[in-house]
């Protein structure tokens, strides 16, 4: 068990944008309050439709991290994972509709970032990633990839402003146990230091987070110092380059000797996703009829075949949205009256006649 946690990130812009005159798009936070530590770290969108995308990525950075910090037992213990990727989504939405209504933005697209995270408390462990940029686990057995860049065979990566955004954020729920260190990073530090074809983090990654050995304030300004002219100062097209780390005080670092250096590239057959999931929609739907003509009916059911497909297709949407309007389609959903109750509110109607009609006789007679 640990006997502490030293949490820290740095921040710093990259040549492109120096040599332009444009201001730094990426942002970090490190803090530990409630008894959470998190790490977190953003890279603003580029391009000239993202005009205000270093709005979004400090805003990210600040909203997420106190999220986890005042809710991270709820979030930790949700079993539908689905329903926290959508509320921690709708936490950013909310908070980039206030910059929009501020800086009088037209629309959310120009906020876009991606979002890399890591937050502990006890032995808990919380980790989210969506878009390109790197978390690397560091264990006395060595240095590993735990969430690697999300980007097409075309470059292009997702951002938290995205329609469907809490469907492509990855979050994983673990343990602390064996862990030295978590690392993480913007694309401007994973392009010098992750080879991506062969999965391999370079042993740098370690050796930049034990510099936390020596505390938040001299690590900070060491790993600054070794981004800036190393991996910036390395070329005039730079990009702005985020590195944060939670370290783990009293744990046993990796054997800096025994850390791989090189590794061989992926093989890969070339198939894709979208192959698989139109191969297995004549079964999907096959299988469907069985299951109708097992359980006993023979009723059409389009709308259900017509879901069943898609959700074989295309990834499902599970958004805070998404469940509010379920609840509202349950809530106003009429109550069927099947046949036998009508018969028997009939009769009931009918012997209440009757007896009415016996009491008016007996009376008069």
């Amino acid at each position: 068990m640990y006997k502490g946690i030293t949490v820290g990130a740095i921040t710093t812009i990259g040549n492109k944008h120096v040599n332009r005159g444009t201001p730094c798009e990426d942002a970090s936070y490190a803090v530990t309050e409630n008894g959470v530590s998190v790490v977190c770290i953003a890279d603003g969108a580029g391009g000239k439709q993202y005009t205000d995308a270093r709005f979004g990525s400090d805003c990210a950075v600040h909203v997420i991290t106190e999220t986890l910090c005042e809710h991270f037992d709820a979030l930790y213990n949700e079993n539908r994972e689905a329903a926290v990727r959508g509320y921690l989504m709708a936490k950013l939405r909310i908070a980039f509709a206030g910059i929009m209504e501020e800086r009088t933005i037209d629309v959310i697209d120009r906020l876009s970032c991606t979002l890399l995270f890591v937050a502990v408390k006890d032995r808990r462990m919380m980790i989210g990633h969506i878009g390109d940029g790197l978390i690397v686990r560091i264990s006395p057995s060595g240095v590993s990839p735990v969430s690697m860049p999300q980007n097409d065979k075309d470059g292009k990566t997702y951002f938290v402003t995205a329609a469907h955004a809490d469907n492509y954020l990855r979050l994983l729920k673990t343990t602390v146990d064996d862990v030295h260190a978590i690392a993480l990073m913007t694309d401007g530090v994973q392009d010098s230091v992750y080879n991506e074809e062969a999965g391999l983090v370079k042993p740098v990654v370690a050796k930049m987070a034990e510099a936390f050995s020596a505390g938040r304030e001299e690590a900070e300004k060491s790993i600054l110092e070794t981004v800036q002219k190393f991996i910036v100062g390395s070329s005039n097209a730079s990009d702005d380059a985020s590195f944060g780390v939670m370290y783990f005080e009293g744990t046993k670092a990796p054997d800096p000797d025994e850390l791989e250096g090189s590794a061989e590239k992926f093989a890969s057959s070339g198939e894709t996703f979208k192959e698989l999931s139109q191969a297995i929609k004549p079964e999907l739907l096959a299988a469907h009829e069985i299951i109708k003509k097992c359980a006993g009916t023979e009723e059409a059911e389009g709308e259900g075949e017509k879901e069943q497909v898609q959700a074989a297709e295309t990834e499902p949407e599970t958004t805070v949205a998404a469940e509010v309007n379920t609840e509202n389609k349950e809530t106003k959903q009429p109550k069927t009256i099947s046949k036998i109750s009508v018969i028997l509110l009939i009769i009931g109607a009918l012997l209440t006649l009757i007896g009415t009609i016996e009491l008016v006789i007996s009376l008069k007679g």
